[in-house]
């Protein structure tokens, strides 16, 4: 089944003047819009589930303007997501945490808790971490069916490898966590580097067993990123049924 393509530029820009005269960054009122247009399709997310994230900066309790990660909040649904469900994190901490060798998952949601802005706010998404170390603005996270059904495949990243090309770079399986974090970032260096050499832009990444990942510069690039690399792999997975 086409996955559509749902992004509003009109309901974006009401949105976004919704969220500013209630106080909301307008980082944070497209970071909403988006993660609700992914939440609210059946094809990409199902019920809870699935992240999303944009890099901004904010001012603390003393005023100081500091770089902060807006992350999907555990108990929260893409679908019907509100500002509050994207808490704040210091961002540098965040990536500090890059530096170790290991980190226990206690530790992490410790640290993570740690560094919210709001002490009030929920957990963040045990994939924190793995969004704050790709450097992109937004990056949005699901589980899409299709997408799954290539990646569970046994020979799943040549396949993937073949069906993507270079512009999504592929991750083997790991545990979500630190380690996963890690793997993660370092695969999307690489692939970076590889579409730098050729003129290009990395658009996404695929988790073996696990989803894909896209990311944009903007919300719209981001969800348009995602749209189109789960029709290819619907594409591809009609091919191989015919």
């Amino acid at each position: 089944m086409t996955v559509h393509n749902n992004w509003s530029d009109d309901n974006a820009e009401k949105i976004v003047d919704y969220y500013l005269a209630k106080g909301i960054s307008k980082d944070l009122a497209l970071r909403t819009y988006s993660a609700q247009l992914l939440g609210s399709d059946p094809e990409l997310v199902l019920h809870g589930g699935g992240n999303t994230s944009v890099k901004s900066s904010c001012n603390d309790i003393v005023g100081n303007n500091i770089n902060v990660l807006h992350v999907k909040g555990s108990g929260w649904d893409l679908g019907t997501i509100e500002p509050e469900g994207h808490p704040a994190v210091k961002l540098e901490p965040l990536l500090e945490l890059r530096n170790l060798e290991s980190l226990t998952d206690e530790d992490m949601v410790s640290s993570q808790r740690q560094n919210l802005l709001n002490p009030n706010s929920p957990n963040p998404s045990v994939e924190t971490l793995l969004h704050a170390f790709i450097p992109k603005k937004f990056i949005d996270h699901t589980h899409s069916l299709a997408i799954l059904a290539l990646a569970n495949q046994p020979d799943a990243i040549n396949l993937c490898k073949k069906i993507f090309g270079t512009k999504v770079a592929i991750v083997p399986y790991v545990m979500p966590g630190f380690e996963l974090a890690k793997v993660a970032a370092k695969e999307y260096e690489k692939a970076q580097n590889n579409c730098k050499l050729k003129g290009e832009e990395i658009e996404g990444m695929v988790l073996i067993n696990h989803g894909l990942f896209s990311f944009g510069d903007t919300a719209k690039s981001s969800y348009e990123n995602m749209i189109k690399l789960v029709n290819l792999a619907e594409k591809n997975l009609k091919r191989k049924i015919n």
